[in-house]
This record gives structure tokens, sequence and C-alpha cells, in this order.
């Protein structure tokens, strides 16, 4: 069994010997450790292998050198023979190769150079490639350059834009192009610096020349206007020519800064043949350029809104007046101006470009001008009391109003403020004539015209429509029954009615329409005006009797002269007076009403003068018996009324009646009141009989018919109460009074017992200076104690009406 042992180790020995002789040395580490993993003293015995397998080896190697040792003795003698001819063979290699270097050094020397020119060539061509890129980028941006110094921005945009979309990205790797890309951003910035920097200087411009622009384009329309009405007035009459200039076309006039041009101030005939419009006299291509730069730039919402928000500033400022602008016409004109020339500046801006403004936004501007504009004409309008200014401010907003229509704005409620305007100008007429009428009347000498001449009478009746057949019959000298004022008031006015039909020029107004504003003014004129004035002067107090009885005359005069008036209107305006909606006159209640005050102020003129003379009257209430005259104060009072009655000649006949019905009736309760004055204690039967002289005085006055037209005693009758007062103590008829008292055909049925009781209680007062009842104490105690029992009755039937 060992020697079995013995022998598999033999042969694995064996195995791995060959395994390490036929394997790669990095491969013998797996085959070594497979010894040390066998049997114990495995390791001893594969050594010992190993040194016999070793010594085999060597001994077939010294056999092999052995065998071959011969040959290499040979081998070597054979090199040592050959070497000899190997120096000479490496000599003759040596000198070939000299002369071969020396022969190819000069070519070498050429073949470097045409190598050198090679790549120099080459490097050109890569060059001159390389430059034919460059060039036009550099060419590009030497034109925006020149564009930018130029001031051509918007051409620059477009340089720019091609620049770095097409010529930057072709040589984007040189060093010079990124430093072109980095600058054109910058570039952009001052490029929308510069634009709104003019865009800046041309709205300061626009705003300080928007007044000329206003001027011109109001001075156009008011061409246009006053040619419309000649051309119409040619078709009328037939004849018709071409007008001698233009109203329409637009020329563009580029001018520098926005500034208006020098030939503005040039000549007039220049002026009116050319017709200028907005662009004419501005320049509005900083906006143009602005807008185009920031269209380009994306921004045009920016730009549109700040455009916009600083046109609403400038026309918060436009609108804004100046205080003392109602003063005159030139500070209405400058306003109109400055207001019409902004809003034909943003028409221009609307139509020449697309969006920058709409027209929501021009409306909007427009319609918070509209309502500014008309709470500053309110309120401006209301400080003017010149006629002539609010002329001409109606003038101005008709031509603002014209020329906005004709650029599309509405302009109704300025038409409808004209209407407010109208009733101011109306008001400054009404104070202005009214001055005018009292001048006239404060220099009226209120007495009538007097005529020498044929002439002076035509200039009467050629002033005043005056007809009277007997007056014109009559020789001259004449004289015509109204006053001087008549005539002039009759012309004032007339010329009212001019100076308001003045206002109703060029306000598209039917005639209709303008017809009932003549009237209502006129109206105004007469009913509230002439109607004051006239009512003032007649309560004037140096306004006489005599003066009062004119006014009548002239008041019938002028109200007769109303027909003509209204003739006058419809001559003017050419509408039928019978048209259903035509305004009458109110010219008659006017002159009515003040006839009647000027009546009524002569009724109590001649009381307060009856009054006066009453004041004179001094009676002896005591005396004895009378004078047997009427007193003297009475006597004057009587002549009075005479000649005052006579100067009621040329008054209506009622109203002289009415006049002396008045007066008598009013002496007469004076009289009566002096006879029953509380403060009269006592009276003498002969200043009754006196006082009776008196009122026989008057009643003798009434009967001789001091005012023609009264029918039997009627104006007697004004004394009828004193009349049978008097008669009931002067006949001393109580017995009758008493019996008859409250019969209707009493013969003293006028007297009142209260009135008769007064009376007797002053002549029975039993005080010791009253001589009369002294002697009938005397003399006749009957009759005393008959005056007491008619005392009694007479209280008793006061009593009784008392109760």
């Amino acid at each position: 069994m060992a020697d079995n042992e013995t022998l598999e180790c033999v042969t694995e020995h064996e195995r791995i010997l060959q395994e390490i002789e036929n394997t790669d040395t990095a491969c013998v580490g797996p085959t070594l450790r497979s010894i040390y993993d066998d049997q114990p003293n495995a390791h001893r015995r594969f050594m010992e292998k190993l040194d016999s397998r070793i010594r085999n080896h060597d001994r077939e190697i010294e056999k092999m050198c052995n065998f071959h040792h011969q040959g290499f003795v040979d081998a070597i003698t054979e090199l040592l023979k050959v070497r000899a001819d190997a120096e000479k063979l490496m000599g003759q290699v040596t000198d070939t190769n000299r002369r071969l270097q020396d022969a190819g050094r000069e070519v070498t020397a050429q073949t470097e150079e045409v190598i050198r020119c090679r790549i120099q060539q080459r490097n050109m061509a890569t060059t001159v490639e390389k430059l034919q890129l460059c060039i036009p980028v550099l060419e590009m941006y030497s034109k925006l350059k020149e564009q930018l110094d130029s001031k051509r921005y918007y051409a620059a945009l477009k340089t720019m834009e091609q620049l770095e979309k097409v010529y930057i990205p072709r040589v984007s790797q040189y060093r010079f192009c990124q430093i072109m890309a980095e600058n054109l951003p910058r570039l952009r910035e001052e490029i929308k610096e510069i634009s709104m920097s003019d865009l800046k200087d041309f709205l300061e411009s626009i705003r300080k020349h928007s007044d000329k622009v206003g001027e011109t384009a109001m001075r156009q329309a008011q061409q246009h206007r006053t040619f419309n009405s000649a051309v119409a007035k040619q078709v009328h009459t037939g004849h018709y020519s071409k007008p001698v200039y233009s109203l329409s076309g637009r020329t563009h006039m580029h001018i520098s800064n926005g500034l208006l041009t020098d030939d503005d101030t040039g000549d007039e005939d220049e002026a009116d043949e050319e017709v200028l419009t907005a662009q004419d006299l501005v320049d509005f291509s900083p906006v143009y350029r602005c807008l185009h730069i920031y269209t380009v730039l994306g921004d045009r919402e920016t730009f549109e809104n700040y455009y916009r928000k600083q046109r609403k500033k400038q026309a918060r400022l436009v609108l804004q007046p100046q205080a003392n602008m109602h003063e005159t016409v030139e500070g209405y004109r400058k306003y109109f101006n400055q207001i019409v020339g902004f809003f034909v500046v943003e028409d221009h801006i609307l139509h020449a470009t697309r969006g920058l403004v709409t027209r929501a936004f021009t409306d909007e501007l427009w319609n918070m001008a509209l309502s500014k504009i008309i709470a500053v004409l309110r309120t401006h309008s209301s400080y003017c009391d010149d006629p002539d200014l609010v002329l001409e401010l109606k003038n101005l907003i008709v031509i603002c109003a014209d020329t906005l229509q004709g650029y599309g704005f509405p302009v109704n409620r300025l038409f409808d403020l004209l209407f407010e305007v109208r009733d101011q100008y109306n008001e400054t007429l009404l104070k202005k004539w009214a001055v005018v009428f009292r001048e006239i009347f404060e220099s009226d000498n209120y007495s009538p015209i007097p005529v020498e001449t044929e002439e002076e009478y035509k200039l009467v009746t050629s002033r005043f429509p005056f007809h009277d057949p007997e007056i014109e019959k009559q020789d001259f000298p004449k004289k015509l029954p109204m006053s001087q004022s008549v005539p002039q008031i009759y012309t004032q006015v007339k010329e009212f009615i001019y100076a308001s039909l003045k206002f109703s020029e060029s306000l598209h107004r039917s005639s209709t329409e303008i017809d009932d504003m003549l009237r209502k003014s006129t109206n105004l004129l007469l009913t509230r005006t002439l109607s004051s004035c006239l009512q003032n002067l007649i309560k004037k107090p140096h306004i006489g009797l005599t003066e009062l009885v004119q006014i009548i005359i002239n008041t019938t005069h002028l109200e007769q002269a109303c027909k003509y008036l209204e003739e006058f209107i419809t001559n003017i305006t050419n509408v039928s007076p019978e048209t259903v909606h035509t305004t009458r006159l109110y010219g008659l209640s006017t002159f009515k009403d003040a006839r009647h005050a000027a009546e009524g102020e002569i009724y109590t003129k001649l009381n307060q003068k009856i009054d006066e003379f009453i004041q004179l009257a001094d009676y002896e209430w005591s005396m004895a018996e009378s004078d047997g005259r009427a007193s003297g104060y009475l006597m004057d009072l009587i002549n009075f009324l005479r000649s005052t009655f006579q100067v009621f000649t040329h008054l209506p006949g009622k109203v002289a009646q009415t006049a002396c019905m008045s007066a008598c009736k009013h002496l007469s309760t004076s009289l009566m009141q002096m006879l029953l004055d509380t403060e009269l204690k006592q009276i003498s039967m002969g200043a009754i009989q006196q006082f009776n002289l008196d009122v026989m005085q008057c009643e003798l006055f009434a009967s001789s018919e001091p005012v023609p037209g009264f029918q039997g005693d009627t104006l007697q009758l004004a004394f009828i109460d004193l009349r049978q007062l008097l008669d009931l103590f002067m006949v001393w008829d109580w017995s009758t009074y008493l019996a008859d008292y409250g019969q209707p055909n009493s013969k003293y049925l006028r007297v009142n017992p209260a009135t008769a009781l007064a009376l007797l209680e002053k002549m029975k007062d039993t005080n010791k200076k009253n001589n009369i009842f002294t002697q009938f104490r005397k003399n006749d105690r009957d009759k005393q104690k008959l005056i007491e029992t008619v005392v009694k009755q007479l209280r008793s039937l006061v009593n009784g009406m008392s109760s």
C-alpha cells in the first residue's frame, strides 16, 4: 500500500513539473500551492524530484553545447574575415552620406521656404475669408454710428436688429463682435431716452403754441362760414364764383423741434390764400419717431400710456382759465384758442397714428374738457356786465363750436350753453338799457314836443309812429301831445331789438326760434326794465302833477306804438305774427300798469296837496259870527284845483273825472275830520256858519264842472255828508232829524247820529268861555233843556247802533 502511494506521488510530481515547464510563470502559483496541500513530506519529495529534473536538463544542455561548439567556432572565424570588408563598406557609406548631405542642404532650404510661403498663403486666404465676414459687420456698425449721429433713430434700430440677427452671429467668436453685442442694448436705451426727450420737448412746444394752432383753425372756420354765407347769397342772386381759397387738403411740413414756422408772421394776403393745417404749423415728427422707436423696441404700450397721461395733464392746464379772463375779450380768445389748438392736435394725432390715441380717449378728454369749459364760462360770464363783451364771448363760442364740430367733436352742449349766455347777454342789455331809460327820463322836460316846421315834424314822426289827423291839420308851429322821451324810448327799444338780434346770428336757429327769442327779450325789456324805470320815475318826489299827467300821455302813445314794434320784429325775422307759437309783446300791460300807477300817484299827490292847504286852515272856533266870506286857504285850494284840472284836459276822460272826484271826496273827508277832531273841544255857532261858507264854495266849485263828463250834480254829492250835517245845525231841525231817522227819504239821511252827537257835544260845552250857551242859560232855558234831550236821544241812537 505504501508502494502505491509512493508511485502516485511520483506521478503527481511529474505532472506538476510538466505543467511548470509548459505554463506561463504567472500561473505557477496555484500549481505550487497544490504541492503544499498534498500529503506530508510531499514538499521534500517534490524538491528532490525537482533537483533531479534540473540535473537532467543541465546534462542535455551540456550535450547540445558540445554538439554545436564547432559550428560556433567556425562562425566566429567567418565573422572575423568579414570585419575588414565591413569597415571598408562603412567608410564608403559615410562618404556617400556626407556628399548626399552636402547636396540636399540647398534643396532642404528651398523646401522650407516653399513650406513657409505655402503657410503664409494659407493664412492669407483664411484672413481674407474672415475679413469678408467681418467687413459687413463693421460697415453696418459704422452705418449705425452715422445714423445715431444724424438722429435717424428709427433706422438705427433697424440696423441694430440686422446686426443682432444676421451679421454678428456669423463672427460671434471674435472679441470685437462681443463688444458690439454688449453695446447694442445700451445704445437702445440711449435711443429711448433721446426720443423721449424729443417727445417732451414736443409736448412743451405744442403746449406753448397750441393757441396759435387754435387761432389759425378758428380763423379758417370763420372764413369758411363767411364764405358759405357769401356763396349762399351769390347762389340766391344767381351769381356764383369759385372760392379764392381751399378748405381741404392737408400737406405735411416738417419743422424742426416742433416749433412754428417763421412764415407764420408773414404777409396776411399769403395767409388768406394758403390754408394752413395743424401739421403745417407744427412738426409732429418727434411723435412719429418716438412711436416707431417704442414700437420697434416692443414697448409701445409704455409710450402710449405716457403720451396720454401727459396730454391729460396738459388738457387740465389748458382748461384752467386766468383769473381776470372775464375782463377782456382777449382773455376769452386766448382761452378758446388754446382749447381748439389742443384738440386739433389730438385729432391730427388720432388720424395720423394708429392707436397712439383712440377715439374713446379723445371722447373722454373732450367730455372732461366740455364740462370744465361750461363751468368756467358760466362762472366768468356771470361777472361780465358789458353786453359787447358778452356778444364777443358768444361769437367766440360759436366759432369754437363750429371749428371743433368740423373735426368731429360733439358740440351740442356748447350750443346749449349759448342759451344761458343769451340770458346773461339779455341781463346785461337790460341793465344797460335801464341806465339809458333813466337818463332819458331825467333829461325829459315833460312837456309836449314843439314843432316849428314841416322838417321837424317829419323828423319826429320818422323816429316815432305818430299819426293824428287833427294835429296834422294844424298850422305850424304846433305841439305834439307826447314829450321828447317818447320817440327816444321807442328808438331805444328798436336799438335793443337790434342788439338782441346780434346774439341770434350764427346760432343755426330757425327764423321762428329767433323771432321767439327777440319777442321774449323785448318783453323782458318792456315788462321789467322799462316798467321798473317808469314805476321809479312815478315815485320820485320831484315828479309833480304836471309831470305825472305827461307820463300818462306818454304811456298812452307808447302803448299805441306796441303794434309797430311787433311789425318791426316781424319784418326782421320774416315770421308771420299769426304763427301758432308766436309770442306776443306785453307792452300793453306794461304801459297800462305804469299809467295806472301814475294815475294813482296823481290821486295821492292831489290829496297830499289838499292836505297841505288844509293844514293852513286857521279857524277861530269860538267866534260869535262868521266873516261873511269864505276862508282864504280854501279859496287858494279851489284855485289850485281849478288850474290843475285844466291841465288834465289831455288825459283820458275817466282819469280826469276820477281825479276830480277823488279830490272832492278827500276834501270833504278832511273838512269833516277837522270838525270832528278830538282835540277840538268846543265850536261856536259862528264857527259853524263860517265853515258853512267854505263848504258852499266847495259845492260851487263842484257845480262849475271843473272836469267835463260828470252827469248832473254827481260831483256835488262828494260834499253831501257835510251839507246835511251843517244844514242840521244851521236850521236846528232836530225834531225832523229824530222823527225821520232811519227813513229812506229822510232829509238828513247822510247824517250819522254819532257824528251829530260829537258836534253837538262840542257846542253844548258848559265852559264859561262859550258865549252861545251863556245866552241860552240867560234867555231861553227851555232850549237848553231841548239840547240835553236831543243829546240823550242821539246817545240812545248811537247805543242802539252799537248794540
